[in-house]
């Protein structure tokens, strides 16, 4: 029977070490890209506009994700506010953007992980973590020493730093991260961050090198793993040849991609001609070509 590394970390004091270490970053924040240096206990608000307390947009047994991760019972799915991109076509952004939630204190994030693992959930997946890291952190440590004994899924959009995900490792089961461009220039045009590709592909790395291909039990739900997303552009300003390419040469060509081709223009996107329409089913077909051209093998 599967056992979460972080509960390794929990018996021998290691968890307990790196909720330490984190929390001391939230007083000089500098653990995404953004390397904002703000102190948010003494309530400096940076890039991602939070503080210390979380905030959360909604918590459920969420259906609509991958199936290995839905199962018969649904992924434990926290949405949390706020973020480190500023997507022109961001199809939450009253969430993202804008904040939208209720804040928690990390005691009752702690509680609500609980409270998806009574229900059933075969995970507890947490959406747009990488600025809250260290709460979420503590709370898997103190929900841990309350019997949270689930795979943790770090689903993100892909712009992290290889050096706070390092202090993740063995707290993290499977890793969900986005692929949005293959371009710098074009990400910044759409994204609003600056070197999103170079970013990204660093920290797609690292995530593979701490868990490596997506593994499934005899119930075929994912347990560990790395676990990418892609969405389709319009007129393929994403570049998905590339990144496809990248993929399989840099990581494996069995890792899970899941090409998605729900695209639809949202939030600022009409305001951008090649963004203002949905893509077509040629698009959709010359994206999963490619992904099998260079060679990858486990396409969703």
């Amino acid at each position: 029977m599967f056992k979460p590394t972080y509960l390794q970390l929990l018996e021998n004091g290691a968890l307990e070490n790196r909720v330490n270490i984190l929390r001391k970053m939230l007083k000089n924040c500098v653990l995404c890209p953004h390397q904002c240096e703000v102190n948010r206990l003494a309530g400096e608000r940076g890039y991602c506009k939070t503080l210390d307390h979380v905030v959360v947009s909604g918590a459920e047994a969420h259906f609509g994700e991958e199936k290995e991760l839905v199962g018969r019972h649904g992924s434990g799915t926290i949405f949390f506010s706020h973020c480190n991109l500023k997507c022109v076509f961001c199809q939450n952004y009253e969430i993202s953007h804008c904040g939208e939630g209720h804040e928690f204190t990390i005691e009752s994030l702690a509680e609500i992980m609980l409270s998806l693992q009574k229900r059933g959930c075969h995970n507890i997946n947490l959406v747009s973590p990488g600025h809250i890291i260290p709460q979420i952190v503590e709370a898997i440590y103190i929900a841990a020493k309350e019997g949270l004994s689930i795979p943790i899924v770090y689903n993100t959009n892909g712009y992290d730093l290889t050096d706070t995900l390092r202090l993740l490792e063995g707290i993290v089961d499977i890793y969900m991260p986005d692929i949005k461009f293959a371009d710098d220039a074009v990400a910044e045009k759409y994204l609003k961050v600056k070197q999103y590709y170079t970013v990204t592909k660093n920290a797609v790395k690292e995530m593979y090198r701490q868990v490596g291909d997506l593994k499934t039990d005899e119930n075929h739900i994912a347990y560990r793993g790395l676990l990418i997303r892609h969405l389709v552009i319009p007129q393929n300003l994403a570049g998905t040849e590339k990144i496809m390419k990248f993929i399989a040469k840099e990581l494996s060509t069995d890792t899970y991609v899941n090409i998605m081709g729900q695209y639809y223009p949202a939030y600022k996107a009409y305001e951008y001609e090649a963004l203002s329409k949905r893509i077509t089913r040629e698009e959709l077909k010359y994206a999963m070509e490619t992904a099998k051209a260079a060679g990858l093998n486990n396409i969703k």
